[in-house]
């Protein structure tokens, strides 16, 4: 392991906006984000496989009335949005490093309003289809822990990833779509997301591919 890698691993242990193994916080922290994290009952948006938080960060500096969470397995990439936040003054972010489909375990039911899903990698293959985080069993795992009404957001360049998941979505009668768009920056909805882009998207844009976005919500 590089000096690198290890110095900022002992950042993370030391910054209080990372939530990790090894912290005593991390066993406790689930329906006890609120109140012990950020010490507020603002509503807790959670963005899965947030990279270097570029999002998470810059969704932070835009509602300082809400709480984000990014989260990641890897600690060298989390570090990344934890110092930029820090140094920002940003209370209202923090940083969970666990694999995703253990998220169950750190949100208690209704805990998550937003849930923001950001170019996550499309498993392609029919035999990796559980893998997706867009599939079956992760939008079961999802649903409880979103509040009523809460909303999922779901960003991709991959044509493959969104058309299977739009189709999953239709199809399922506890969902409502709310947005849906093959060309999110040729869409009249852009502006909403403030000019916020992940390094991913960046990169695929500047490629000239096509950023697709879908909204919506699970239904009582």
């Amino acid at each position: 392991m590089s000096r690198k890698k290890l110095e900022r691993f002992k950042e993370n242990e030391q910054n209080r906006n990372v939530i990790q193994p090894g912290k005593e916080l991390f066993e406790t922290i689930k329906g006890n984000w609120k109140s012990v994290q950020f010490e507020n009952q603002n509503p807790i948006v959670v963005e899965l496989a947030c990279g270097r938080g570029e999002f998470t960060v810059g969704l932070a500096r835009e509602y300082p009335g809400s709480n984000f969470i990014g989260v990641d397995i890897k600690g060298s990439r989390i570090w990344k949005g934890s110092t930029i936040a820090i140094s920002e003054g940003l209370s209202n972010v923090a940083f969970l490093r666990t694999q995703i489909q253990l998220l169950d375990r750190y949100f208690h039911q209704g805990e998550i309003s937003e849930l923001w899903i950001t170019f996550p990698d499309p498993f392609p293959r029919e035999g990796d289809e559980k893998r997706r985080l867009t599939s079956p069993k992760f939008l079961e795992m999802y649903k409880p822990l979103i509040q009523k009404n809460g909303i999922v957001h779901f960003k991709t360049d991959n044509t493959g990833l969104f058309d299977y998941t739009l189709e999953l979505i239709q199809s399922r009668p506890d969902c409502e779509i709310m947005i849906h768009t093959h060309d999110f920056y040729a869409s009249p909805f852009k502006d909403e997301h403030h000019g916020i882009q992940t390094k991913y998207e960046k990169l695929f844009s500047e490629k000239g591919e096509k950023i697709k976005y879908l909204k919506f919500r699970f239904n009582d």
